[in-house]
């Protein structure tokens, strides 16, 4: 106990040292530090070398396939038109230079999820008249 609190220790799944996580992904921060790193790294020399493949992206610079294919799906890596990285939008297969979706499909998902959360415009319910015959009587005894 750790301040009033449990410490959350877990490996890391970059390098399998214990560390206190605390949310996000299970990577301890030098490992985090080390992926910010290679992530600059990939980025300048995509910016350097606007026409290299992914193969040769991972092998210059030391990084792997898999890593540089999950910086694109966030949104952090993007292609010049003319690349020879050819991502197609998941929902409907046009060509894009980042992400997962086109902007099309983007803007179709956002507006299903608006509408299926939009709550519904209260109505008035109109009062209900009493009729003067119904109601308790009392009868004269």
């Amino acid at each position: 106990m750790y301040g009033g609190h449990f410490m959350n220790l877990r490996n890391c799944s970059r390098c399998g040292k214990m560390f206190n996580y605390i949310g996000g992904q299970p990577i301890c921060e030098p490992c985090k530090k080390a992926i910010e790193e290679d992530f600059q790294k990939v980025k300048q020399y995509i910016a350097d070398n606007p026409h290299a493949s992914l193969k040769q992206i991972a092998e210059d610079n030391e990084v792997s396939s898999k890593q540089i294919q999950q910086w694109i799906r966030e949104e952090r890596l993007m292609f010049a038109e003319g690349s020879p990285i050819q991502l197609q939008c998941e929902s409907c297969g046009a060509s894009i230079l980042t992400g997962r979706f086109c902007a099309k499909c983007k803007a179709t998902m956002a507006n299903n999820l608006n509408n299926t959360f939009a709550r519904p415009k209260p109505t008035l319910e109109q009062p209900v008249k009493k009729d003067n015959k119904a109601g308790m009587r009392f009868l004269d005894t």
